[in-house]
């Protein structure tokens, strides 16, 4: 199976998550640093990439992100410790 999209969290240097996707995440995190990747993040630099969930299709990743991005910062934080379930 080839991975072709993720979704990924990322914790700013101020603590706090932004939730994306991309289809090349080396070069999306490189973006990101640059101050490139999205208004959040030139905002509130990113310290480090906490999570990475792999899809093989546009639109399920789209929804999960959409998903995700919704959540609060505690449910986040369950999912990145393996403690809430994927769907």
């Amino acid at each position: 199976m080839q991975w072709k999209w993720f979704v990924y969290i990322l914790e700013c240097i101020d603590h706090s998550y932004y939730t994306g996707m991309t289809w090349k995440p080396d070069r999306r995190w490189i973006q990101h640093v640059g101050g490139l990747g999205s208004l959040y993040t030139s905002i509130h630099p990113p310290k480090e990439i906490v999570y990475l969930e792999k899809y093989e299709d546009i639109e399920m990743a789209r929804r999960r992100e959409k998903q995700i991005k919704g959540w609060t910062r505690v449910k986040k934080e369950k999912l990145m410790k393996g403690e809430w379930v994927k769907w």
